[in-house]
């Protein structure tokens, strides 16, 4: 990718930024008293790429909308994301987060939790600054309804733990095929994306076939983002992705497409070696290592890679169907972006 490419992303994504960050803090204070402002602020100022509020002025913006009418919504669905990612960090049991404690780790699991409160209700606020905000709404509970799905699926395949959590233990995946992979991170990491691009759409006024586009091309490149993060756990670098590399492993995930492809491709005795280690009660750092280095020595990688580049192929050709602008572009460059960045 052009580094000219490049720049213009991260210039429009921080432009929104600026735009979208007052808004969140105003949701999410609403009703909030002072003293508990920085338990609730710290989520969100924790950072972030803002590629969802981004994707949803974007949307806007190629359907000739304004980009002050897609302000709430956008701020609505960075609140939501980041609701999803403080329970995600309590189940993965994760540590950091863009190179900050995560929510549960600062504060603990009670507080974390009852600011999933605020965060689930301020999310549904920003519809009401909106023109439509029955149908913004409306969009926003199916997003957040999908994703928990999808997050149940990525637990239920994980291959040891939760020993206290019955129904875990009774439907959890003894295998996961390519089919299930795509469900999981269609539901987990897609949803959110391709809601994104809806309601960018409905911002800005556009047609049925627009939304239809839309919601195309941010389902296809939703995939393609998720796919990239796996191969970040395994080949990221940990000071510029936030997180530690091989989180996948040691929370015993058999969701991640370099594991589903480097398992396909390794010899039946170290196909063993790999499940066992998944399959641990206590996984350690020595294991952690052990299996990165057995997944490096296939081909999962290039293959995943792969992958990737066909969906956001894919989410491309759904651009066909919309305005021909700058703001286009933009998202065609997106697309590469997704595969390129390294956090």
């Amino acid at each position: 990718m052009k580094k000219s490419k490049k720049k213009e992303i991260i210039s429009f994504l921080e432009k929104v930024r600026k735009l979208v960050d007052p808004k969140i803090k105003e949701l999410l204070n609403l009703y909030v008293d002072k003293k508990f402002e920085k338990l609730v602020n710290y989520q969100v100022e924790t950072g972030g790429k803002k590629l969802r509020a981004s994707l949803i002025v974007l949307s806007c913006l190629v359907c000739g909308g304004k980009t002050e009418d897609a302000l709430y919504p956008a701020a609505g669905i960075e609140i939501l994301h980041n609701y999803s990612l403080m329970i995600d960090d309590i189940i993965d049991h994760s540590f950091w987060r863009r190179r900050k404690k995560t929510c549960w780790k600062k504060f603990g699991n009670s507080m974390t939790e009852c600011l999933g409160f605020i965060y689930s209700t301020a999310v549904f606020q920003a519809a009401r600054f909106s023109k439509k905000p029955d149908l913004i709404l409306d969009k926003l509970a199916e997003a957040l309804k999908v994703l928990a799905q999808g997050e149940i699926m990525d637990i239920l395949f994980e291959q040891s733990g939760r020993d206290e959590e019955s129904y875990v233990q009774k439907n959890r995946y003894q295998e996961v095929n390519l089919d299930n992979y795509l469900e999981m991170v269609s539901k987990k990491t897609a949803a959110l994306i391709r809601a994104a691009m809806e309601i960018g759409g409905i911002c800005g006024r556009a047609t049925k076939k627009e939304i239809t586009a839309l919601k195309n091309y941010g389902f296809n490149l939703g995939i393609a983002f998720q796919i990239k993060d796996d191969i970040l756990d395994i080949y990221g670098k940990e000071k510029k992705f936030g997180k530690r590399i091989g989180q996948d492993i040691r929370e015993r995930k058999l969701g991640s497409i370099l594991t589903f492809y480097a398992l396909k491709e390794m010899s039946s005795e170290n196909k063993k070696r790999l499940l066992a280690i998944l399959k641990k009660k206590k996984i350690t750092e020595k294991d952690v290592r052990r299996a990165i280095k057995m997944i490096k020595e296939t081909g999962a990688k290039e293959k995943a890679t792969k992958l990737g580049e066909e969906y956001v192929k894919r989410a491309k050709e759904h651009l066909r169907n919309l305005p021909r602008n700058k703001w286009t572009r933009l998202l065609e460059d997106i697309g590469d972006f997704v595969m390129k960045r390294e956090k």
